[in-house]
């Protein structure tokens, strides 16, 4: 598909891979972290989801869709969202997050803590954060913008967000509410749409091959026959990501063309 500015970007596809995680959540908590992910629940809002409630990244939620990044437009503030109601908000269970992942394996089980052994990481990062009430209490997806086997990995060195594995595990008070929906990665989108709740390849973005897909995770992928492929963006959102939310293509910066 191409636009005024020339065919769609990879980023652009990462976008509304993003935007369709958020397909049929209606009037909840749409809550994505990150740069890419933030321009799709935006896009979600401001396309096929209307219902969605956005957070500022602050203490608001906001209508829009208005740019990320720095910006000098005005938001329209729809409520007050102070951090005590923000707990409210995720002990009920009326929001899907993205978060990213350090390290993810074939369950689901997420670390963004620490890279290495307990003792002695190779690498500290962001710590556990809020990722296991998430995870437990919300739906929850991911958003990984470089897949390769160092990410997709067949243990984690922590769990800082619960996999499917954990939580059935711990019991059906753990598991009742427990949804990982989606991975977007800059490659394609994974799932978790099988009987065993093992992650499955549900498309390709354009241009990738399943093969190229393969190689770059770290243990086997359900792959089935008929991997889909990330679907085009409509003049409508091409233009609603290039002019309106993204318009210093900040998307191009964490995903650039191959």
């Amino acid at each position: 598909m191409s636009s005024a500015s020339g065919l769609v970007t990879r980023a652009e596809y990462c976008v509304i891979a993003v935007a369709e995680c958020f397909r049929g959540d209606g009037e909840i908590l749409a809550n994505p972290i990150g740069t890419i992910p933030m321009i799709g629940g935006r896009l979600a809002r401001a396309s096929f989801e209307p219902d969605l409630v956005m957070t500022d990244g602050e203490a608001t939620f906001v209508t829009g869709p208005y740019p990320v990044g720095p910006t000098d437009v005005v938001k329209v503030v729809e409520a007050w969202n102070p951090y005590r109601s923000m707990f409210d908000v995720v002990w009920s269970g009326r929001r899907h997050v993205m978060m990213g992942a350090s390290q993810i394996d074939r369950f689901g089980n997420q670390n963004f803590a620490f890279v290495g052994s307990w003792d002695q990481p190779k690498a500290q990062l962001l710590g556990f954060r809020g990722a296991p009430g998430n995870t437990i209490q919300n739906t929850t997806s991911y958003w990984v913008p470089n897949h390769s086997p160092k990410v997709f990995v067949t243990k984690v060195d922590v769990v800082s967000g619960v996999g499917y594995d954990r939580a059935a595990a711990l019991g059906p008070e753990a598991s009742r509410f427990h949804e990982i929906r989606r991975v977007v990665t800059n490659l394609g989108v994974l799932d978790f749409d099988t009987p065993d709740h093992t992650m499955r390849l549900r498309s390709t973005h354009p241009g990738v091959t399943v093969d190229e897909i393969v190689a770059a995770t770290g243990f086997d992928l359900v792959v089935p026959e008929d991997v889909g492929v990330t679907r085009d963006p409509s003049p409508d959102e091409l233009e609603l990501i290039q002019e309106t939310i993204d318009p210093h293509d900040l998307r191009g910066q964490e995903v650039p063309t191959p």
